[in-house]
């Protein structure tokens, strides 16, 4: 048995707004349908920095430890934890836990089960050493994946492959991939091509458009920002001109979450993803209508879209770029976040 000290680094939050502060906490012991990860990285996302800020309106636990891309070795275990041993590889998703006997986890929608426990928000998350997990909901991680690699698709992977099946698009069917240069956009577009589907990548700035044609698959790229008329744009993009299939949503502001109804082809779907603050829907009525446009949420993935996520992820044809940063430095990440600059995925390692 790995010996597991009492004491362990953690990044911790005291009030809403913050500071990040970088100290010794307690290590907590698995209850007897949980076990404890030692975590070796954690992947670090938009919502651990809502999380610090208040940015929604559920609130967190206080003091809070964020962090829900959480990968490492299982070093203890409850009584009744039977499939998973001591020594195993595990991710730490965003769903810690759920009850497994309401209605919708009865249907496999446990994300929304009314009692989840959310990783880094209602109960404390990966920056931190040792995290604890229901059984239940831990990834599981062959071992030969590696575990810094793999941080970054314990969220954002799974979360844009579940928007992609919730799309209904089928092999050989047009995607815009909105916000398609960021961590979720680069991911999405992986995915989307993995699953036989064309993308057209919509962002801004000639590195992302390079990033999105040459490395990450996309045939057509728009940049909203010179782009005289998006709508007409992305629609010119597609082979008949009607718009593509599907839409997936994962920026970080409003305006596209307004436009896409508007450029989607008729029967299309818009898939949103992500989650601006204070952000609405808005949508044309007499166009949704009469090209009878279906708008869904699409929240994270459950049990079965992580398995197949990470599935993907192992046969090598999803590439997640990153940083790594020891887990001390994770203010520096967040400061980028704020003022616009991150490029990429960051990664924490708990050993710094």
């Amino acid at each position: 048995m790995p010996e597991v000290p009492k004491k362990q680094m953690a990044m911790v939050i005291e009030k809403t707004g913050g500071p990040v502060e970088y100290k010794e906490i307690d290590v907590a012991k698995p209850a007897a349908d949980e076990v404890l990860i030692n975590i070796k990285y954690s992947g670090v996302c938009h919502t651990d920095l809502h999380a610090v800020n208040g940015d929604w309106p559920l609130p967190t636990k206080l003091p809070l430890v964020g962090g829900h891309e959480g990968a490492g070795i299982v070093v203890a275990k409850g009584d009744l934890v039977t499939d998973i041993e001591i020594g195993d590889h595990a991710g730490v998703k965003w769903i810690n836990g759920s009850c497994l006997q309401c209605d919708f986890c009865q249907q496999a929608d446990e994300p929304l089960c009314p009692k989840a426990l959310l990783s880094g928000y209602t109960v404390d998350g990966t920056f931190q050493q040792y995290c604890i997990a229901k059984a239940a909901h831990v990834a599981r991680l062959h071992k030969d994946i590696p575990l810094d690699a793999v941080a970054p698709v314990l969220c954002a992977g799974i979360t844009v492959y579940k928007g992609l099946k919730e799309s209904g698009a089928k092999p050989g069917q047009t995607v815009a991939i909105v916000g398609a240069g960021g961590g979720l956009g680069s991911l999405a577009q992986q995915y989307a091509k993995a699953m036989g589907l064309r993308t057209i990548a919509i962002d801004s700035g000639d590195d992302k458009k390079k990033m999105c044609l040459e490395q990450l698959g996309s045939y057509a790229f728009i940049d909203f920002a010179t782009s005289k008329n998006v709508v007409k744009d992305v629609q010119e993009a597609t082979e008949d001109g009607l718009g593509p299939h599907a839409v997936i949503l994962v920026a970080v502001n409003e305006k596209p979450f307004q436009q896409a109804a508007e450029y989607v082809r008729p029967r299309g779907t818009v898939i949103c993803i992500g989650l601006p603050a204070g952000a609405y829907l808005r949508a044309p009525v007499f166009e949704s209508v009469i090209k009878m446009v279906t708008i869904r949420g699409s929240y994270v993935g459950n049990r079965k879209d992580s398995a197949e996520a990470l599935e993907f992820f192992r046969r090598g044809v999803i590439k997640a770029p990153f940083k790594t940063i020891g887990l001390s430095e994770l203010q520096k990440v967040y400061d980028m976040m704020h003022e616009g600059k991150i490029a990429g995925r960051y990664v924490v390692d708990t050993s710094k």
